[in-house]
C-alpha cells in the first residue's frame, strides 16, 4: 500500500511539474513578433552600419530593399538562392530547410523551400516551348472532337432473333 501512495504522490508531483514547465515555456519560450519586425529604413551611414551588424553582414555587402512603402524597412536585399540550389551534403543546422542558425533569410523565404518554387535551376524547356506544346495538344484534341462530333458511332446490331417469330413463348397471365 505504501508503494501505491508513493507512486500516486510521484505522479501528482510530475503533473505539477509539467504544468509548471508548460507555463514557463510559454512565458520565456522565445521571441515575439515585434522582435522579428524590421527596423526603419536606414538613411544615414551610421544607421546602415547598425542595420548591417543587426543582420550579421559587413557594411559593404549590406543593401536594404528600396523604401517603396511595402514595409520591408532595413531588411537586407539578399541574393535569391532557392533551397534546392544549396549543397545537400553540407552539415546544416536545419537540414530540412538547408539553412544555418542565425542566417538571414529571404523576404519571401516561404516561397523558396525544398518543396516549393526553385528559381535558380535552369528549365529543361523554355516557357515558349511549354506554351507551344500545350497549345498543340489542346488544338489536336479540339480538331479530333469537332471532326468526330457529327459522326455518331454505334455498334452494328441486328433485330433480336427469337425462335418462331410469331409464337408467344411466355405471358404474364395467371395459369388456368
Amino acid at each position: 500500500m505504501a508503494n501505491v501512495t508513493k507512486s500516486v504522490l510521484r505522479l501528482s508531483s510530475l503533473s505539477r511539474l509539467q504544468s509548471l514547465t508548460g507555463t514557463q515555456s510559454v512565458r520565456y519560450g522565445g521571441n515575439w513578433n515585434k522582435d522579428w519586425k524590421p527596423g526603419p529604413y536606414p538613411v544615414t551611414p551610421e544607421e546602415r552600419e547598425a542595420a548591417a551588424r543587426k543582420y550579421g553582414l559587413r557594411p559593404d555587402e549590406y543593401e536594404p530593399y528600396p523604401d517603396d512603402g511595402l514595409g520591408k524597412g532595413d531588411y537586407p536585399k539578399l541574393p535569391l538562392i532557392s533551397a534546392d540550389a544549396r549543397d545537400p551534403y553540407r552539415d546544416w543546422d536545419f537540414p530540412e530547410h538547408r539553412r544555418d542558425f542565425g542566417e538571414p533569410i529571404q523576404v519571401d523565404y516561404d516561397m523558396h523551400g525544398l518543396d516549393r518554387l526553385d528559381v535558380t535551376s535552369k528549365l529543361r524547356y523554355s516557357l515558349g516551348q511549354q506554351a507551344m506544346a500545350f497549345l498543340g495538344v489542346m488544338t489536336a484534341f479540339f480538331v479530333v472532337y469537332f471532326y468526330l462530333d457529327d459522326k455518331k458511332m454505334h455498334w452494328p446490331v441486328l433485330a433480336k432473333q427469337f425462335p418462331g417469330q410469331e409464337q408467344v413463348h411466355y405471358t404474364f397471365e395467371p395459369a388456368e
